[in-house]
C-alpha cells in the first residue's frame, strides 16, 4: 500500500498512466504474473514497474504499508518492481536522509550527542565508500548493511548528529572507508582476520575497549556439538549461519567461550554483534565522559582522519 502524506501530493506513475494521491489517498500495490498490478478507486493499472515521487519527478513523502504487518514514512522517490515471486520495493533518497534514519535506528536509546556524531559519520562512510552491495540496488535496510528506518524528528539527537556532522568521513591513506561498527565488543575490538573476513583497505586494529569489558551484556547458549562445530573457528560467517537456523539470539556476538559438557557444548560470551570497528556501548560511554566525536573516532579506527568527501 502507498499512502501520500498531508499536505503533499504524489504522482505515482506505472506504465504510461499516472495516478494522482493527495489527502488521504492510497494505492494497493501487488504481483500479477511478472507485472505489478495498481489499484486505485476503480482503476486497475499494470506494469513492470511502478514509480512514485512529486509533480517535479522529485522526492516526496510518501507511507509505505504492508496492512496488519508495518507502515513506515520514508522521503526520496519509491520505484517498486516486479521480480521473481515477489515485488521489489526500492527508495532512492539524499544520503544525509539515509545518515539520520540509520542513526536513529541503529543507535542506542541513551547515546550522547558526541557518540552519535560518531555514529553519524561512521555510517555516512559506510554509505559512500560501499557501491551496488545487492546488484540491483545499493542497500538493504536491514543489518546485513545498514539498519534503517524512517527518519528521525529534525529535534531528535540522532537529526543533531547528522546536520552537524555534514559531510564529514572517515579516510585511511586518501580514501574513504566503510566503516563497520558493533553493538558491544565484549572488552575489544577484533580484526577482520580474527572472525574470518577477507582483509580490507582500512586494516581494523583490535582495541582494548574497557567500559564494554566490564559492562557488556553477558549470555548463555547450549548447543548440541552439530550446532557448534563451525564455532570453534569464531567465524562470522559461522556465527550467522546459525543464527539463520536457530535465530540471530542465540548466539548473538563473536566474543565467547566453548565449554563441552557431555554431549552439550555451553557457549558463554558477552558483548553483541561482529566486534569489528566503533563499539556502540563503549563510544556511548566515552561520550558521557566529555569527550568529542573525533576522539571516539581515532580510538576505535585508528590511523584514520575525518575529512569531507
Amino acid at each position: 500500500m502507498i499512502s501520500s502524506v498531508a499536505g503533499q501530493t504524489l504522482i505515482l506513475t506505472a506504465g504510461t498512466h499516472s495516478i494522482v494521491l493527495s489527502g488521504s489517498g492510497r494505492a494497493s500495490l501487488c504481483l500479477e504474473g511478472n507485472q505489478v498490478r495498481v489499484q486505485f478507486d476503480d482503476e486497475n493499472l499494470t506494469a513492470s514497474e511502478a514509480d512514485v515521487a512529486d509533480r517535479l519527478g522529485k522526492a516526496t513523502d510518501f507511507l509505505i504499508s504492508i496492512p496488519g504487518r508495518i507502515t513506515r514514512r520514508f522521503r526520496g522517490k519509491l520505484a517498486v518492481k516486479s521480480q521473481i515471486d515477489e515485488l521489489e520495493v526500492v527508495v532512492e533518497m539524499d544520503v544525509e536522509n539515509a545518515v539520520a534514519s540509520a542513526v536513529a535506528a541503529e543507535s542506542m536509546p541513551e547515546a550522547p550527542l558526541e557518540a552519535l556524531k560518531a555514529q553519524a559519520v561512521a555510517t555516512r562512510s559506510y554509505y559512500l565508500a560501499s557501491h551496488s552491495r545487492h546488484g540491483r540496488f545499493d542497500f538493504c535496510d536491514t543489518t546485513h548493511c545498514q539498519f534503517l528506518r524512517e527518519a528521525p524528528s529534525l529535534r531528535s539527537l540522532a537529526a543533531q548528529a547528522t546536520a552537524t556532522t555534514r559531510g564529514l568521513v572517515l579516510f585511511y591513506e586518501g580514501a574513504a572507508i566503510p566503516a563497520l561498527f558493533t553493538g558491544s565488543c565484549g572488552g575489544r575490538t577484533r580484526t577482520l582476520a580474527e572472525i574470518g573476513l577477507a582483509p580490507a583497505p582500512y586494516p581494523y586494529f583490535s582495541v582494548t575497549c574497557n567500559y564494554c569489558l566490564h559492562e557488556a551484556p553477558h549470555w548463555l547458549a547450549r548447543l548440541d556439538a552439530k550446532q557448534a562445530a563451525d564455532l570453534v573457528s569464531h567465524s562470522e560467517g559461522s556465527r550467522l549461519r546459525l543464527g539463520r537456523i536457530l535465530g540471530w539470539d542465540a548466539v548473538p556476538g563473536n566474543n565467547y567461550e566453548l565449554q563441552w559438557e557431555g554431549g552439550v557444548v555451553v557457549v558463554e560470551g558477552s558483548g553483541k554483534g561482529h566486534g569489528v570497528g566503533l563499539c556502540q556501548l563503549g563510544a556511548a560511554e566515552i561520550g558521557k565522559r566529555g569527550y568529542g566525536f573525533q576522539e571516539i573516532l581515532n580510538y576505535y579506527y585508528p590511523n584514520t582522519t575525518v575529512g569531507t568527501h
